[in-house]
């Protein structure tokens, strides 16, 4: 059981995707309007939807994820958090967004997406941690069709993506605006970036950074505003 800010709490089943520095960097990154409608895309156990609602307590989140144990369990995060009429979980791949929603539904995308390559050596890797459904060009395809204009999508990923985020999301009207780099020790290389695409937006991009922990090891201010410590 995982304890989340204002008495919200978390249960992780076995194989799904942990509360993790990404989940917490991600949802302090998130700025949500007014009465935001929100699609998590490849929700999980519903993690980023629970602290989204943990700290707004006007935002709406419905959550697309394709494994049937996590959405399960996100159905009993709902539940156990008293979120039935904020949130909800659909068990569904997020390629079928076209299907299943109007074109401009939501105000914001979010999501935490599998950083690894598909393929035969990844069999083994948990499906939530793999890119075989969920390439950044499908993954950008989804959230462009979700939004608004004038929408964010927000998500966090590997350094390394970087060029190809921006492109992708280039190519689906989605252009980036801010960029925070993230690194877990002072002076230490950058581990995960989040990204703010809006949609239909004018190019220019800020950039932020923001360190977790000391060169001693202890915790930062900013570690401790994303903890909530």
């Amino acid at each position: 059981m995982e304890f989340l800010p204002n008495g919200f709490t978390l249960e992780v089943p076995a194989g799904a995707f942990p509360l993790s520095t990404d989940s917490m960097v991600l949802s302090s990154f998130v700025r949500l309007p007014k009465n935001a409608r929100v699609l998590d895309l490849g929700s999980g156990c519903g993690t980023l939807g629970v602290l989204l609602c943990s700290q707004n307590e006007h935002c709406t989140v419905t959550g697309l994820e394709i494994d049937e144990n996590a959405h399960l369990a996100a159905l009993y995060n709902i539940q156990r958090n008293a979120l039935a009429s904020r949130m909800e979980s659909i068990c569904a791949d997020l390629r079928s967004v076209s299907e299943r929603f109007s074109p401009g539904s939501f105000s914001v995308c979010v999501s935490n997406p599998p950083y690894f390559s598909g393929g035969p050596a990844s069999r083994e890797t948990p499906l939530a941690r793999r890119e075989d459904l969920c390439s950044a060009r499908e993954l950008m395809g989804a959230a462009s069709h979700a939004l608004k204009y004038g929408g964010d999508f927000f998500l966090v990923h590997r350094p390394e993506r970087l060029a190809e985020l921006i492109t992708a999301g280039s190519e689906c009207s989605l252009e980036a605006k801010r960029l925070r780099l993230v690194r877990h020790r002072q002076n230490g290389p950058v581990s995960l970036i989040l990204l703010q695409f809006r949609k239909g937006a004018k190019p220019g991009l800020h950039l932020e950074e923001v360190v977790l922990r000391e060169a001693d090891g202890s915790p930062t201010p900013a570690y401790r505003e994303i903890y909530h410590i």
